[in-house]
């Protein structure tokens, strides 16, 4: 199954936010979409890096509740993993693990098409897997 099939069903929308925001306008970002991690983009098509609850967690207990008042960019992760939508849900899922990361910006031609997490990974396999079982019992029933 290819990211571009798993973004057909789950759909295409991104939540970002400047990298020149604060992190507690993050933090609402974040509780009031129900979501763990924003793309940081100052335009909402190029990729500039990730912030996600993980990354606040551990800011706070490095440097305090003032990181509250600082600007997502100093907390944001730059080098950020991304795939194309032609990408293959069982090799993103590796990379997922082999990076320990729990979302991925979708990226074609440079320009941000939606975001995958871990959990839509997990849901597109297990999917998968329910397919290829309800295949196998029709074809046993049938034999």
């Amino acid at each position: 199954m290819q990211i571009s099939s798993l973004l057909r069903h789950k759909g295409h929308e991104v939540a970002t936010i400047d990298g020149s925001e604060s992190v507690r306008a993050a933090l609402a970002v974040l509780a009031d979409q129900g979501i763990g991690a924003l793309v940081v983009s100052s335009d909402g098509r190029r990729v500039e890096g990730i912030v996600s609850e993980r990354d606040v967690a551990r800011g706070l207990h490095e440097r305090g509740a003032a990181l509250l008042t600082d600007p997502v960019s100093s907390l944001m992760t730059a080098q950020v993993h991304t795939c194309p939508s032609e990408a293959n849900v069982h090799a993103l899922a590796q990379t997922m693990t082999d990076h320990r990361v729990r979302h991925v910006p979708v990226v074609d031609d440079g320009v941000l098409v939606g975001i995958v997490s871990i959990g839509d990974v997990v849901k597109a396999r297990l999917d998968e897997l329910e397919a290829e079982r309800k295949q196998l019992v029709d074809y046993i029933q049938t034999a």
